[in-house]
């Protein structure tokens, strides 16, 4: 990492809105999500017998960042396996992509309310240091569950605008790494792309940063690796979001 603090900081404090990921970023819930990944998969492939089992790097290479059922897909596309879609709101017994994705979901809700939600403290005093600020502030999060994670992590009152899976999905907008979920958060905050800091630590995230113009796009390495997130567009990489105080 070639830049220095003083740069990091002028590219976030000379903004006007930060749009920050949820999962990895404000919250350790990334490793919730890779855990509920693992069980789902894990049971998959052991039920029908495929020969190549999940692995730790399979989350980066296929799903993280990404709207659930995309990273269903694209991890079954890995292992040569094509299932039908299914209805949206398919049972999660069901062996379908939705179903699959539905049950990933049930088991990431199980973990989050058996154990709950604390979030990265370094990332409480970056949220608190950018108010003083007068920074606008959203959450974008491929997930589906970011209100409720919000919510679990006392976080929900400092985001006027949220933008998950849900409302992606409402609203007609493709996942990360396509920018479109980003500049939908920024016309939220009635700000233009080149006033606003994207904050991601996903590979999908960053290159969805890289691609909408951005004033800068902040990589978080929480497991990528910091060359991987330069490579992805990421105008610098930090361990922790209080490296920027």
């Amino acid at each position: 990492m070639t830049d220095t603090r003083a740069t990091q900081k002028t590219a976030w404090t000379g903004a006007t809105a930060l749009l920050f990921d949820l999962d990895g970023v404000l919250t350790p819930t990334a490793v919730v999500h890779e855990q509920a990944w693992q069980e789902l998969f894990d049971g998959y492939l052991a039920e029908t017998g495929h020969p190549d089992g999940y692995q730790e790097s399979d989350y980066f290479d296929h799903i993280d960042g990404k709207p659930r059922f995309d990273g269903v897909r694209d991890f079954l596309t890995s292992r040569g396996i094509t299932l039908p879609e299914g209805p949206t709101d398919d049972d999660p017994a069901n062996t379908s992509v939705q179903g699959l994705g539905n049950r990933k979901n049930r088991i990431f809700n199980e973990i989050v309310d058996s154990r709950g939600v604390e979030p990265y403290a370094g990332s409480v005093r970056f949220i608190h240091a950018a108010l003083e600020l007068g920074l606008k502030l959203a959450v974008v999060s491929s997930s589906r569950n970011a209100p409720a994670v919000l919510k679990a992590a006392g976080l929900d009152g400092y985001f006027p605008v949220v933008v998950d899976g849900q409302v992606a999905a409402a609203v007609g907008l493709p996942g990360k790494p396509d920018p479109a979920t980003f500049r939908y958060a920024a016309e939220l905050l009635d700000v233009p792309a080149e006033g606003c800091v994207v904050v991601e630590d996903a590979v999908s995230g960053v290159q969805a940063g890289s691609a909408g113009n951005f004033r800068a796009v902040i990589g978080v390495d929480r497991g990528a690796g910091h060359q991987t997130l330069l490579d992805a567009g990421a105008t610098f990489v930090v361990d922790d979001l209080d490296e920027l105080l």
